[in-house]
C-alpha cells in the first residue's frame, strides 16, 4: 500500500507566509525559507508553495523566492500560482520545483494540463481544484476562490485525469482555515470518480481531521493552520496516524 503524505502548505503572498479563513483576513505566518527548512527537519513528505495573489494579480510566480526555498530543502516540491504556460512551469522546475500546480490557467485553457504533462511528464502535473458549495451544487471557483466557474467538482476532476494530470489537490473553499474539518463527502465523492492521487486540502483544525480525509479516500493531506500556529507538529501527526493504522513514512 502506498505511504499516505504529510503536506504542509506554505501560502505565500507580499514575500510572507500567510494564512486566512476563506483566502481572506489574511495574518502572518513567518518567513517562507525558514518555514519550509523547518518542515523539511520536521519530517514533512512534501512541500507546497502556493503564490496566492499572482492569478488575481495576473502575473507570474515570484520565481526568485521559489528558488530560495528549494536551496533549503529536500524533499519533493509543488510551485502554484501564476503558471499560465508550459514556459511557465519549466521556468518554474528550473528553479528548483518538482511539480507544477495549476488551477485558474488550467479552467481557461483545459489543453494546458496536456501539454505540461507531454513537456514534463504527469507526475509533474497537480491540478487544483478549489470548491464552493453553491445553490447545492459542487462548484469549481477560480482566481482565489473569487470566480465561480460553473464546472462540478467532480466532472472537472475527471476530466483533469485525461487530460493528464498527475494528481488532485483538491481544496474546500467552504472549509480553509476554518479548523473544522475537511469536506469529507467532497473527498469521498472525487476519490471515488478519479485513479489519481487526491490531496485534501482546507478545514483541518486537529489530527483527527487528518485521520479522518485519510479514511474518506485522500491519499495525502495538506494543511497549513495546524502546523502554522497549532501545536500540532508533523512527527506527532505521523505518529497519530500510524497508530491508528494509516501506513506512513518511518
Amino acid at each position: 500500500m502506498l505511504a499516505r503524505r504529510i503536506i504542509p502548505c506554505l501560502d505565500v503572498a507580499g514575500g510572507r507566509v500567510v494564512k486566512g479563513v476563506h483566502f481572506e483576513s489574511l495574518r502572518d505566518a513567518g518567513d517562507p525559507v525558514e518555514q519550509a527548512a523547518r518542515y523539511d527537519a520536521d519530517g514533512a513528505d512534501e512541500l507546497v508553495f502556493l503564490d496566492i495573489s499572482a492569478s488575481p494579480e495576473a502575473r507570474r510566480t515570484t520565481l526568485e523566492m521559489v528558488s530560495r526555498v528549494a536551496e533549503s530543502i529536500f524533499i519533493p516540491f509543488t510551485v502554484g500560482g501564476g503558471i499560465r504556460s508550459a514556459a511557465d512551469a519549466g521556468a518554474a522546475l528550473r528553479a528548483g520545483a518538482d511539480k507544477v500546480t495549476v488551477n485558474t490557467a488550467a479552467v481557461r485553457d483545459p489543453g494546458l494540463v496536456s501539454r505540461l504533462a507531454d513537456s514534463y511528464g504527469s507526475q509533474c502535473v497537480v491540478a487544483a481544484v478549489d470548491v464552493k458549495r453553491l445553490e447545492g451544487r459542487l462548484t469549481v471557483v477560480i482566481n482565489g476562490g473569487r470566480e465561480p466557474t460553473g464546472l462540478e467538482a467532480v466532472e472537472w476532476s475527471r476530466r483533469l485525469e485525461t487530460l493528464g494530470a498527475g494528481e488532485i489537490l483538491l481544496t474546500s473553499m467552504d472549509r480553509d482555515g476554518t479548523g473544522a474539518g475537511y469536506d469529507l463527502p467532497l473527498i469521498q465523492a472525487v476519490s471515488q470518480a478519479v485513479t489519481l492521487p487526491v490531496i485534501a486540502s482546507g478545514g483541518a483544525g486537529n489530527l483527527t481531521h487528518l485521520a479522518d480525509a485519510l479514511e474518506a479516500g485522500a491519499h495525502g493531506v495538506l494543511a497549513a493552520t495546524i502546523f502554522h500556529f497549532h501545536d500540532s507538529s508533523l512527527p506527532r501527526a505521523r505518529a497519530y496516524l500510524r497508530e491508528r493504522g494509516y501506513p506512513v513514512r518511518p
